[in-house]
C-alpha cells in the first residue's frame, strides 16, 4: 500500500497527520494523491460547497508593512483608491446583491492594523441592518482586535471572524514587521472565546518552502480552524513581492490536497489569485478544495459569481453553509 492510501486509511479512521507525514506526501504522485484527497473531502464533507464574497469595508492606507500587500502605505503601487470605512447602506446593497445570486455568506474586509472602538460601533450598525435586510451570513476581517470588541460583532449578528496566519511562525517576520505571528494567533482566539467561529490560512508564493506551508495548516488546525484560505500570490508593482515567481496549477493542486490531508473536514477554500489559474480552480476543487471566494478580491479582479455557479454545477457541488 502507497503512503497516500496508507495515510488516507488511517485519517479516515481518525488519525491527524503529523509534519512528518504531511511532508512524505509532496513527494507522492499529484494523481493519486489528488484522488485521495478528493475521497476525503467527500467522506467528510459531502458535497457541499462553502461560497462567500467580499467587500472592501475600508480602503488603503494601512499602517502595516505585509510585503504582498497594495494596500500598504509603505509601499508605492498603482493602488488609487483610498477611503474610509463604507457607509451600511453602501454594505448593505452589496450584501442584497450577493444574496440574489446565490451568496450565502458575505464578509466585510478592512484594511489598517485594526478598527478602532469607534468603528467597530459603526460597522456592528452595518452588521444588524444586513441581517435584518437579508438574513445572510456575516464574517468580519478587521485587524488585530480583542475579545470585548468581538463579543460587540457578534452581538451584531456575525458568525465568524477572518485572521489570516499568512504562513508559519518561522516565516512570517520576513513578510510582515510591524506586527506577530503571536498577536494574530491572539486574535483568532479572543474570536473564539467571544464564541466566533475562525477562518485563516495564507498565501501561496511569498518565498515560504513547503515546510511552512505544511506548518501553518497544522497551526490553524491546532486553533481549531475549520475555514482555511488558500490565496495564490498576484504579484503586485511597487510591493516587495512585485518579482515573486507565481506558482503553477499542479504545485497548487498538490498544497491543496494536503491541506485537505491535514484538516479532513475543514473547508480548504481557493481565495485571492485564482484568477491567475487557467482553470479557474477546477482542478483544485477535484483535489480537495470544497471553498471559494468568489467575486472581485479587496484590489484585483476575481471570478464572477456567475462563472463559479456554473463551474460549481458542472463539478456536482451544492452550495451550503457549513
Amino acid at each position: 500500500m502507497s503512503i497516500v492510501s496508507e495515510l488516507k486509511e488511517k485519517i479516515l479512521a481518525g488519525y491527524q497527520i503529523n509534519q512528518k507525514e504531511a511532508m512524505e506526501l509532496f513527494k507522492e504522485p499529484l494523481e493519486e494523491l489528488q484522488e485521495a484527497a478528493d475521497e476525503l473531502r467527500k467522506y467528510f464533507c459531502g458535497n457541499r460547497f462553502d461560497m462567500c464574497t467580499i467587500v472592501n469595508g475600508k480602503c488603503g492606507k494601512c499602517s502595516e508593512d505585509c510585503k504582498y500587500c497594495a494596500q500598504s502605505a509603505h509601499y508605492h503601487t498603482n493602488l488609487e483608491e483610498s477611503y474610509p470605512l463604507l457607509s451600511t447602506e453602501d454594505m448593505l446593497q452589496g450584501a442584497i446583491q450577493n444574496k440574489e445570486r446565490g451568496v450565502l455568506r458575505y464578509s466585510i474586509v478592512t484594511s489598517g492594523r485594526k478598527l478602532s472602538d469607534e468603528e467597530v460601533t459603526k460597522v456592528c450598525e452595518s452588521i444588524r441592518e444586513i441581517r435584518k435586510k437579508t438574513g445572510i451570513e456575516v464574517c468580519v476581517s478587521f485587524g488585530l482586535l480583542g475579545e470585548e470588541q468581538f463579543r460587540r460583532i457578534k452581538e451584531a449578528g456575525a458568525s465568524r471572524v477572518h485572521c489570516n496566519l499568512e504562513t508559519s511562525k518561522r516565516y512570517f517576520p520576513q513578510v510582515c514587521t510591524t506586527h506577530t505571528y503571536e498577536e494574530k494567533i491572539e486574535t483568532l482566539k479572543a474570536a473564539k472565546r467571544a464564541g466566533l467561529s475562525v477562518c485563516s490560512g495564507g498565501i501561496i508564493g511569498l518565498g515560504e518552502t513547503m515546510e511552512d506551508r505544511v506548518d501553518m495548516v497544522l497551526t490553524a488546525r491546532e486553533l481549531g480552524v475549520k475555514s482555511i484560505p488558500v490565496n495564490l500570490l498576484n504579484p503586485i508593482p511597487g510591493t516587495p513581492y512585485e518579482k515573486n515567481p507565481i506558482v503553477s496549477n499542479e504545485e497548487l493542486c498538490r498544497i491543496v490536497a494536503i491541506f485537505r490531508f491535514i484538516i479532513p473536514d475543514g473547508d480548504i477554500r481557493l481565495a485571492g489569485g485564482r484568477g491567475i489559474v487557467g482553470d479557474k480552480g477546477e482542478q483544485c476543487f477535484k483535489s480537495g478544495a470544497n471553498a471559494a471566494i468568489s467575486g472581485d478580491m479587496l484590489t484585483t479582479a476575481g471570478i464572477t459569481v456567475e462563472t463559479d455557479m456554473e463551474l460549481l454545477e458542472k463539478l456536482g457541488y451544492k452550495v451550503e453553509l457549513a
